[in-house]
């Protein structure tokens, strides 16, 4: 019984941190979702950041004790700076109208880089929990089905916000990207 509660509190944890490193995917996606975002496009950047979700945190657990301590507040900064520059373009491009091009997570690059920055973080919790003995591919199969509905959740959430804020929903989103990647550089 004793070693049953053991696995039970693991899985909670895996549990908790799977809702942790998606809550980032959801508010991320609420800031896409406003530009106005077609279903299929929340299913293809869902499915991406779901996978994602699975390859950083694997990633990290092969790379070892030794590099987490080398690239683990690298990783955040490169994805808070991801972030930044995703966010103040979005916010430009309201700004300018149809001047400048936006971000277009409907291209590969856009989408690639959408996803890596949302799931950067999974790569440090991933170098922590290559140091445990829990079952790898359950805890990234999780990670990667929390980090996919919690996508689809804030990127449908999203969408339904922008037909109220209009024309600034992009601006908005542009701001909340903007927000989260100065969170991670503090």
């Amino acid at each position: 019984m004793l070693a049953s509660g053991v696995q039970v509190g693991q899985l909670m944890t895996i549990g908790i941190m799977a809702i942790a490193l998606g809550l980032d995917a959801f508010s991320l996606g609420i800031g896409i979702g406003m530009k106005g975002i077609r279903l299929m496009d929340i299913l293809k950047i869902s499915i991406v950041i779901g996978l994602f979700h699975v390859l950083m945190p694997l990633m990290g657990m092969f790379m070892g004790q030794y590099v987490s301590l080398l690239l683990g507040n690298v990783a955040t900064a490169a994805g808070g700076c991801l972030l930044i520059l995703l966010g103040a373009h979005m916010v430009y491009s309201s700004i300018r109208g149809e001047e400048a091009s936006a971000f277009d997570h409907r291209t590969l690059w856009g989408l690639i880089i959408f996803a890596l920055s949302v799931s950067i973080d999974s790569f440090s919790v991933g170098v922590s929990l290559g140091m445990f003995a829990t079952d790898i591919v359950l805890t990234v199969l999780i990670f990667g089905l929390f980090g996919g509905l919690l996508s689809i959740a804030g990127l449908l959430l999203g969408r339904r916000v922008s037909g109220w804020v209009g024309e600034y929903g992009e601006a908005f989103g542009g701001l909340i990207l903007l927000g989260f990647g100065i969170k991670f550089l503090l």
